[in-house]
Order: C-alpha cells, then structure tokens, then sequence
C-alpha cells in the first residue's frame, strides 16, 4: 500500500506504518493543483488540518481508499464525496483527552495558588509570600459539566486529589458516572454546590453561553471557573463581571469567544484570571498518540482489517447507497426531533418496515443516535455513536417486519425512563418525511427551524401564538396541526419559521393560554 502524507505528523507514525511494510512518501505544503496530479498513484492518503480534501481530490483519486486525520474534526475532508467514492475516513478521537485533562488539572492549580502572579512577582524583585496565600484542593467540591472523554479524565484526576466530584452530564449514566468518582446531579445543584466549576462539553446551540449571568449568580462567593473546552461557553462579558465585582476569585481559560483574543480583552486586566492559548491538545504525548492511532488504522486498512475509528460508512453496494442514505437523513432528524423533548435518553428502539428491513439497517440506527445525541456529545458519527450510546448506558434495540402501507417505513420509540416519544417516517425517492409522532398523524418535511407544541384544542389559541410571533417578528413559513381523536383534547402544533426564536420567545409561548409546552429544533 502507498501512503501519502501531506501535513507533518510524528515520525514515530510514519516509522510505523514503514515497519509494517507501507510505501510513505512525506509531501508537505503542496498545492490542491499537486495533490490532484499526483493522489491517483496512492492508496491511502494522511493529512492533519491544512491540506484540504475536497471533492476534485476525491475524484482524482482512482485508487484511494481511506483518509486518515491526525486529529479529531474532519471539516477540511469532504466527507460526503469520499464515501460517495468508497473511500472511508478516520480520525483520532481521545487521543488527546489526558493532556487536556492535565492541563485542566494544570490552571487549576495555578489558580487557586496563585502561581503566575507569584512568579511574576519574584521575577520582578519582590518577596511577597503573604500576598499570594493560596487554597488546598484537598476536600473541596469540584463540578465538571460534560462527563465525556476528557471530563471523565478530570474526574478521576480530582478523586486522587482528594476532592468531592459533582458531575452533570443528561447522557451519562450513574453507572459511567460511578466509575469516575462522580456524583450525577442537575447543573443547578452542581453550581451551588462546588467550589471549582471545569466546563468540558462540546459547543454547539444547546451549550454556547450554557454560563451567563444566570448560572454564575448560582455558585457560591469566592468559587472558580476553569474552561478548557470551548470559547463561547463561558458567558466572557458575565464572567468578567462576577471576577471585577467579587463573586468568584478566580477564572482559569485556555479557550475564547474569539481566537486568537484581543488583546485589549477586559479578562486580561484582572489579576485573578490564568490564561493560556489554546494549549490542551499541545503535547508531544498527544501529537505522537493521534499520529499512531491514524497509523494503525491505515495498517489495519492495509491487512484488510477493520478499522476502528471511520467517521462515515464503509463502501456499500451503489444499489444499496442510493435507497438507504434518505433513510440516514431522515433517521438523523427523528433522532434531534426526539433530543428536543427528552434529555436524558435511556432506552432506543427502532423498527423497520417493509423493503428497508432487508438491507444494512444498523447504519440507520447509528444515524438516529447520531441526531440523538450530537447535540451533547463533540465529533459524534455513524461509526462512534453505537458504542457511544452503550457507554452512556442507552439500550439500543433493533426489530423488523412486513410493512402494511409504504414500501418501506422507518419508526422509533425512545424513552428517558420517565417520557417516551414514538417516530415514524418513509422516504419517497430521495425524499424524507415525517408522517407520524406520538399518536399524532402528520406529514412534513423535517428541514429548518420548527416549534413543537402541545396546545389544548379550542378557539383563539392558534391565533394567540401568531400574535405572540408577529409582535417579535418571527415569520410563520408553515403550520400544520397533528389533530388525534374528535374535537377537543391535546393536539400536536407544528410551526416552521424562517429566524429561532429566542428562549424568552418560547417561555412567553408556553404562558399563552391553551399552550402546554413548546420546544425549538433545527432540522
């Protein structure tokens, strides 16, 4: 096999695949125009963030087929075109969860004692030992949001510390949870309670600003934030507030809304915040981990081995490609209609129907637990989100029959333990709809920005959530009404609109009379 690689990566990777008898050639910096004439001799192709493979490489490569990324996200890949192609894409997830959480263990040490400051102090010609009293980590409460790879890290790290370990994640099981050291709680309860607050989730809608005004006037006085996860999670305007007025000593950031930051930034003027740039990831350690790890899945790829980290799916029949990927899609959107409603999921199970059943349909469950869970987990994909959603304790059931009306007919029943929601969708050609939720008959689109709403069926309310949306000038593109049973009862509203609306939008829907609740899902 002949490797290709275009971005640098350890030479410990490329010695590897060359003692496993791989032919690598090492071509940094070129040109799309020299990727394109020359990715047609090789058979696998390695690149990290720089080299940017796009649909024109993808279809000049005649005899690639996999792409390995030296690292976790794939936005310089076009996917789609490779496995359009055939060729299948890896990438590196956890192989830097250690030194992030290390490093996260790293400011927060730096923080409570002070050690920046203090350096610079000495450094400065001074001896200021009682300035720079510090605090002892040993019997505090820590609360890590987001219990993922690296907030797993975290936690076991603070047990050894000595620390009380608070944790909130909706997706993680008490089990998972258990074997951290941590304590399940509510984000509430973690903020009142913990004395350092680690944020180590994913940013997306649902998580940007997740700690404004409102959460950080819950944690205690004096208490500590750290982010080592993503610029925007942390509310920086309402950070620096409570930091300049008191309410928390300290803040450690490796991570900003924008980056690089300004450097007129207002945290940097405060004493109490440790900064870095970015540097979770920047170890030798890591760097070497996520190039072995791309290595030994090109080797497998080599020996006609399964790999173990695809972020698409392996090459299909094109008979079987085209009918099933509407299916994806539409299993997909079903998976983040049911997220807007239940949050912490504990059981799947999905039923095939008809012509569907008789293909590879573990591709379509992966892709509704992949909808189902993106929102709360980085860089899940159709290969992750199996093993992901087991490791969550989510049990995954699969069953199929004969369908009675379509060809083929795709349904879900997904529960908390508490709330269930059932699905069920078909796909007419490349088209994919909606046709059932709950007891509720509809049939729509599941494309753009919908509300779903329960509402009691009587006069006026409709018209009420019209005058609600006109008065903040949300366009309705579209309503439809799933009507279950005769007059009256609950009913299931749906409203496309062209712009979100805003959470205070939807706190003033649910007070409308008649409205039982509402929820916001981009589809």
């Amino acid at each position: 096999m002949k490797v290709l690689v275009t971005d640098p990566i350890p030479d410990e990777a490329i010695q590897r695949m060359r003692s496993e008898g791989l032919e690598v050639d090492v071509k940094t910096g070129i040109s799309e125009d020299e990727l394109v004439s020359i990715i047609p001799g090789y058979d696998a192709l390695v690149v990290r963030s720089g080299t940017k493979v796009t649909r024109r490489v993808i279809e000049a490569a005649k005899n690639l087929k996999i792409i390995g990324r030296a690292g976790v996200g794939v936005d310089n890949i076009d996917v789609q075109a490779a496995t359009q192609h055939g060729i299948t894409v890896v990438n590196a997830p956890g192989g830097n969860s250690v030194s992030t959480a290390e490093h996260t263990l790293a400011l927060i040490l730096a923080m409570v004692r002070k050690i920046p400051q203090a350096d610079r102090s000495v450094k400065e010609g001074k001896w200021e030992r009682k300035k720079f009293v510090g605090r002892e980590l040993r019997g505090k409460t820590i609360g890590v949001v987001g219990l993922g790879k690296v907030g797993f890290e975290v936690a076991k790290r603070a047990k050894a510390l000595e620390m009380n370990v608070l944790a909130y994640d909706p997706y993680i099981s008490e089990e998972r949870a258990k074997e951290a050291g941590a304590k399940l709680v509510s984000l509430d309860e973690l903020l009142k309670n913990s004395d350092i607050v680690t944020i180590h989730v994913p940013k997306t809608k649902e998580t940007e600003k997740l700690i404004s005004y409102e959460e950080i006037s819950l944690m205690r006085d004096g208490a500590y934030i750290v982010n080592c996860a993503r610029g925007g999670i942390v509310d920086e305007e309402a950070l620096y507030k409570a930091l300049k007025e008191g309410k928390l000593a300290g803040a450690a950031l490796d991570v900003y809304e924008k980056e690089p930051p300004n450097p007129d930034n207002p945290i940097f003027a405060l004493d109490n915040v440790v900064t870095t740039p970015h540097l979770g990831a920047s170890t030798r350690e890591a760097q070497i981990s996520v190039g072995m790890i791309i290595a030994d899945e090109i080797i497998n790829m080599a020996k006609g081995l399964p790999v173990r980290n695809a972020v698409n799916l392996p090459s299909i029949e094109a008979v079987e490609y085209e009918y099933i990927m509407p299916y994806l899609r539409l299993a997909e959107k079903m998976g983040k209609i049911a997220a807007s409603k239940l949050k912490a999921v504990r059981s799947v199970k999905v039923i095939f129907r008809g012509k569907l059943a008789e293909y590879k349909t573990e591709f379509v469950t992966r892709a509704l637990l992949k909808g189902l869970l993106e929102g709360f987990v980085s860089n899940i994909n159709l290969v992750s989100a199996l093993p992901v959603a087991k490791e969550r304790g989510i049990s995954v059931e699969e069953t199929k029959s004969e369908a009675e009306i379509y060809e083929s007919l795709l349904e879900a029943e997904i529960s908390d333990g508490k709330q269930s929601m059932s699905i069920a969708g078909t796909c007419f050609g490349r088209e994919y709809r909606i046709i059932r939720i709950d007891r509720y008959k509809v049939d729509f689109v599941p494309e753009g920005h919908y509300i779903f709403s329960l509402h009691e069926d009587k006069p006026g309310v409709i018209g009420r959530v019209g005058t609600l949306f006109g008065k903040h000038n949300i366009n309705i593109a579209g309503m439809l009404v799933g009507r279950y049973g005769g007059r009256g009862g609950v009913q299931l509203m749906l409203l496309l609109v062209d712009d979100p609306p805003s959470e205070e939008v939807l706190k003033q829907m649910v007070q409308l009379d008649g409205i039982i609740d509402a929820v916001y899902v981009h589809l």
